[in-house]
This record gives structure tokens, sequence and C-alpha cells, in this order.
């Protein structure tokens, strides 16, 4: 194996921390033995298909935490949407489900985004508030540094242990939990 995959899962292991301990992220099943982390964009098509499956994939492991990286590369809408999962987050309101609502609605409006995050409880005059907007401006950031680091350059992009998955590629998803699994 060579080239950028290679290269990225050289790293993966001395970038785990920021990958699956971040506090700034949403975990699901944050007790689990294993871990998924996935980088997605509310707008990306491929994000979009394979939602159903991640949500599948929560419910049928819960002894597998799934961290969720927010990666808008879909413009400003996306922006919006990451923003509006993170202030979820933030706010103790059903992430999930705001993530399962905004998965589902294409095309994905900026109107949408604020009417569904207020339907899951979401106080969106905070969310769109400056410092709020800075805050997770820089959680952003970071999370863009940390895929290029690892060579992520699209959505979805999911990590298993040292294992690098680009794309909506659900067989290979599942295989690397599986080994994960027989390991842990």
């Amino acid at each position: 194996m060579n080239g950028p995959d290679w290269l990225a899962e050289q790293v993966v292991g001395s970038l785990r921390a920021a990958l699956e301990r971040d506090p700034r992220d949403f975990v699901a099943n944050p007790n689990g033995k294993v871990t998924v982390t996935e980088f997605y964009d509310y707008r990306c098509p491929h994000c979009i298909e394979i939602a159903p499956q991640v949500i599948g994939l929560i419910h049928a492991h819960p002894d597998v935490r799934f961290v969720f990286k927010e990666m808008p590369i879909f413009g400003s809408t996306s922006d919006h949407a990451a923003r509006a999962a993170l202030a979820a987050k933030a706010q103790g309101k059903d992430y999930i489900g705001l993530y399962q609502a905004m998965m589902a609605a294409t095309p994905l409006t900026d109107a949408d985004i604020d009417r569904l995050a207020a339907a899951k409880g979401v106080d969106v005059a905070a969310m769109n508030a400056p410092a709020t907007m800075a805050k997770d401006q820089a959680q952003l950031d970071d999370i863009a540094k940390l895929a290029a680091k690892l060579a992520i350059n699209g959505t979805p992009g999911f990590i298993v242990g040292d294992t690098i998955i680009h794309g909506e590629d659900y067989d290979s998803l599942t295989a690397a939990i599986t080994a994960a699994e027989k390991k842990a």
C-alpha cells in the first residue's frame, strides 16, 4: 500500500484524541469499545444516501461509539447546517433527530435549517449569535485541518481504528467495524 491513504493511515494514531475524544463533537453510544468517526456534509448526496445506514449501525451496534465531525464543503448553506447541529449538541437538544431531518430535507435550504433546528428545540437566535458563530467556526476549522492531515478531501469519510474509508462504501465500513469489534 502506498500513496495518500497509506500516509494518512500512518498518522491516524497520532491524531486519535482529536478524532475520537474532542468534547465538542456529538457522540452516539459514548460508552462503546470501538469508535467510528464520520466526516460529513448535510448537502453531500453520498452523505445523504448513507445517513440512514449510519443511524441503523448506531442502533445495531450499541458497543460502537459514533463520532460526528461536521465538515461543510458545499458552501454557506452547509456551514449553516453544521452550525445548527453544533448548536443542538451544545444546547443538549436532539442532535440525531436534527441530523436525520436535515439529511432528509433535499434540497436543504437555510430556511429549512432554521425551521428544523427550532422544531428540535434549538434556540436559533443563540445559534446565529456572532459569538456562537465564531466559536463554531473555530471548531469547523479544526475539523477541516484534521481532515486534511488524513487526506479526507471529500465526504463522507469514515475512520475505524486505523482504517480510513472514503465515500459511501457501506460494505467497507461494516467490514471495518466487524474487524475492530473482534480486536476489542
